[in-house]
């Protein structure tokens, strides 16, 4: 299995990933100084097989559908930041949105997943979901309690959503979050990708 994390920053989670087994693992950061981090800290771990690079999201430098899996843990809540109306956000917030996911579509191998872990709503992110540019098919779930994230599964080629078509949440164990996992990633962590019906 082939995984991509975008935006790693200093996350450990490639580390778990590959703890539990997943060997072939590219992570990928805009900024020059996290990617020097995380290779001195993989390196002085032994972790000698995760490739980190130096890459912007929104131009993803891989060929089409190399990736099994990709992964984003509130990477893509940062094009937001400025988007105005989150029920109407700007045109440009739109054009960065969606060349990202244009990369991710492109990079992921047909009926593999793209895993995105954010604070976006559902109702917020369906014209996302919907555009007729994508085959996807989303589910859906949440984590938290009062402070929700989502755990959005975007399904690459089970068929283009129409855009009157709901998504899909789907039942998931509930996962307490503790206040100091909420700033870290323990709750990644506590979920299978074996599990995902991948």
């Amino acid at each position: 299995m082939k995984v991509l994390e975008l935006g790693c920053g200093n996350s450990q989670l490639c580390e778990e990933l590959y703890k539990d087994g997943i060997t072939e693992i590219t992570c990928i950061n805009l900024s020059s100084v996290a990617v020097e981090r995380m290779k001195e800290r993989l390196l002085s771990k032994g972790y000698q097989g995760i490739k980190v690079l130096e890459a912007e999201m929104l131009d993803l430098p891989f060929s089409e559908e190399c990736f099994d899996v990709v992964i984003e843990k509130r990477t893509m809540d940062v094009l937001f930041v400025d988007s105005g109306d989150p029920w109407n956000p700007q045109p440009a917030t739109v054009s960065k949105v969606m060349a990202m996911l244009e990369g991710v579509h492109k990079a992921l191998k047909p009926d593999d997943i793209f895993i995105s872990i954010t604070f976006g709503q559902p109702h917020l992110r369906r014209p996302f979901f919907h555009n007729p540019k994508f085959t996807w098919s989303v589910e859906w779930s949440t984590f938290g309690d009062g402070f929700h994230y989502f755990f959005y599964i975007w399904r690459k080629g089970r068929g283009t959503l129409d855009a009157g078509e709901s998504t899909e949440k789907i039942e998931m164990p509930s996962i307490s979050l503790y206040q100091e996992e909420s700033e870290g990633e323990d709750y990644i962590f506590r979920t299978s990708i074996d599990e995902l019906d991948c």
